[in-house]
């Protein structure tokens, strides 16, 4: 048995921001028409750290792939990574491992795509302001990707780390479709106002900025918060924005930012107006008003993750990439 083993360089000789937009728009069409079939992922605990098992199969594309992800917080001392993952793509017909391929860069790719999907439907046509909190490597693909769909003009970036916040706006200004306008701020309300689009990728368990300086007609993509106890955006924003999810299912158990307004009374579930493939399915209208906040939720389903390792897998057959190893 022949399995391809893809690097982060074979990844990313093969797929561009651009074509992941499309494959996880794709993929979230088949989630939100019962076209995929995502079993609720495994999570094991270690006495160090924790492993996700995350499988789908999407049955239009017949793509078929699990990802496996590993925290393990006390790495970093080891000279490790404190996430690793990898992804493998099986044939759906015969159910043979077809490749094995970098996770870690994958997920960040497709991170960044979900949120390029979401800018392209929520966000109004005139946004060319970017507020970008958090200053990692899931912040960069957000940035690749806003800017894919958007004409943007201006970024501001705001980490904790102000050093984080200036490697990141001298790495990215300039880059591609990134402006070279990329500016590190000093605190959050100076990155925030007067921003057509906001992106929250940090691991914040509070709110990274006040709803007082989100201006009319903002769209919001909150992609940090993955678990009920994390929060990235106040409830007061959650409460007046048009809140758009990746899944409802996912976004109810684990989603921090919209659990904790939940509990506390200030929004129902029904204050959840869509999942993004309605959106692109057609059966919910995105934006309706040049006025309105539009929040994209999004905790990672694993459709992404089968959607763009099966792209991925076709065209570095086509192109010869990888190394192909007899198992």
């Amino acid at each position: 048995m022949k399995v391809r083993i893809l690097s982060e360089e074979d990844l990313r000789a093969a797929i561009g921001m651009k074509e992941a937009i499309a494959v996880v728009a794709r993929a979230f069409s088949q989630l939100s028409g019962g076209r995929a079939r995502v079993p609720v992922r495994s999570r094991i605990e270690t006495a160090s750290g924790i492993a996700l098992f995350m499988p789908a199969y999407l049955q239009d594309s017949a793509d078929l792939a699990v990802k496996i992800v590993s925290v393990y917080n006390r790495n970093p001392d080891l000279g490790l990574p404190t996430v690793s993952a990898i992804v493998v793509a099986l044939d759906a017909k015969t159910g043979r491992p077809l490749a094995i391929m970098n996770g870690t860069w994958l997920t960040a790719l497709r991170t960044g795509a979900a949120s390029g999907v979401a800018t392209e439907l929520l966000a109004r046509r005139d946004a060319s302001t970017v507020a970008l909190f958090g200053a990692g490597v899931q912040a960069r693909t957000q940035l690749l990707a806003v800017c894919t769909v958007r004409d943007v003009r201006e970024v501001r970036v705001y980490d904790p780390s102000y050093f984080k916040a200036e490697s990141l706006a001298d790495d990215m200004g300039g880059l591609g479709v990134v402006p070279s306008k990329v500016t590190p701020v000093n605190t959050p309300k100076e990155a925030i106002l007067d921003a057509d689009i906001v992106v929250t990728a940090t691991t914040s368990t509070r709110p990274v900025f006040n709803s007082k300086d989100v201006m009319p007609g903002a769209h919001i993509n909150g992609i940090g918060s993955y678990t009920p106890e994390m929060q990235e955006i106040d409830a007061e924003t959650v409460r007046r924005a048009k809140i758009v999810v990746d899944s409802r299912e996912a976004c109810l158990a684990e989603a921090g930012d919209i659990i904790i307004p939940l509990r506390q009374g200030l929004i129902s579930e029904s204050h959840i107006y869509a999942e993004i493939g309605e959106i692109i399915n057609g059966s919910k209208p995105g934006r309706v008003s040049a006025r309105e906040v539009t929040l994209f939720k999004s905790v990672g389903n694993a459709v992404q993750d089968a959607a763009v390792a099966g792209y991925i897998l076709r065209a570095a057959e086509k192109k010869g990439l990888g190394t192909l190893v007899e198992l």
